[in-house]
């Protein structure tokens, strides 16, 4: 098993993060005892930031709202996004400069040689968010999803895995296994698989209170899944327990249903409710024990050097793979 950690090659974060200098990561690395990165790749690969050898996985661009345009919907395009110029913005006119988006990212992960591509495999629009009242069911946005990655995979070589990655919102939950069988069968790729989320499952059930039941939880779901869960070839590891917030905001924000929200208020609404936080005891073990995937990613949203440091370390203690007195140096 790899053990790998997240970071992204938005200069933003490379100077937050690492001070500007992406030579710091060997340190970094050796410091948690980690093989590599998950590189986030939202601008183009540059290898002088990033040498191959460092990244095993990349994470595709995830484009949240985008089933509208995908079915020509321009209506409900306008009321979520304010007008034709805004949502053409994101998406290209065409559903052709949308692909040629798509591809040209695709070609970008396999020039750095990953070993394997995340796949987000959900839709919401902004309005919806707080209710949890979707426009979309589950089994729409899979076979959305086959039709869209069909077209935009064609070109991926077939020693590199795509691993969907499970959400809260419509699309591949792991909640109903039948339609996360339907994403494999259906998927033209076959070097194909799972990408595990703890927290995004854990985010499908509000009434979570601590890791131990957040662990019981995603294992009772995993054990669903059946020989499927034998597909999971990847794990994003971290800890929501946002529940409490959620059904808050679900009861504040009623009368409010059906009106797109602004992006600091899906950022500030999404950032509370994916909340990427580090495991702290022994219930992160009995996940990664049940599931003893191929890549160990310790995810999380880092606010600087010393942040990423510490939750990496405290996750790798809570496995017991790392000396908890040794966290804080």
């Amino acid at each position: 098993m790899l053990e790998l950690s997240n970071i992204s090659n938005v200069p933003f974060e490379i100077q937050s993060i690492l001070g500007g200098d992406t030579s710091r990561l060997p340190v970094f690395f050796r410091k948690t005892g980690l093989d590599g990165i998950e590189l986030n790749l939202y601008e183009d690969w540059n290898p002088a930031e990033f040498p191959p050898d460092w990244i095993h996985g990349v994470h595709l661009r995830f484009w949240p709202n985008w089933l509208d345009f995908w079915r020509g919907n321009r209506a409900a395009l306008r009321r979520e996004f304010g007008s034709d110029r805004a949502w053409q913005q994101s998406f290209g006119r065409t559903r052709e400069e949308w692909l040629a988006q798509w591809r040209h990212h695709i070609r970008q992960a396999i020039r750095t040689g990953a070993e394997y591509v995340v796949f987000h495999v959900a839709q919401a629009r902004t309005s919806e968010i707080y209710s949890r009242q979707y426009a979309y069911t589950d089994e729409e946005v899979i076979q959305a999803v086959l039709s869209l990655v069909n077209e935009i995979m064609a070109d991926l070589p077939e020693d590199c895995q795509l691993l969907y990655e499970n959400l809260w919102w419509p699309g591949l939950t792991f909640c109903q296994p039948a339609l996360a069988a339907k994403l494999l069968a259906g998927t033209s790729h076959q070097n194909t698989g799972f990408m595990l989320d703890t927290g995004h499952l854990m985010n499908t059930c509000l009434e979570l209170q601590d890791e131990q039941e957040a662990a019981d939880y995603v294992c009772r779901t995993i054990d669903r899944l059946g020989d499927l869960q034998e597909r999971i070839y990847g794990m994003h590891l971290h800890c929501s327990l946002s529940g409490a917030f959620v059904r808050q905001m679900k009861q504040q924000c009623a009368g409010r249903s059906g009106k797109p929200l602004s992006w600091q208020e899906t950022f500030d609404y999404i950032a509370r409710t994916d909340q990427h936080q580090p495991f702290r005891t022994q219930a992160a073990r009995q996940i990664v024990e049940l599931v003893q995937p191929r890549y160990l990613v310790h995810e999380f949203i880092q606010e600087s050097w010393a942040d990423w440091l510490q939750k990496v370390r405290l996750q790798r203690a809570a496995l017991g793979w790392y000396e908890e007195s040794r966290c804080s140096g």
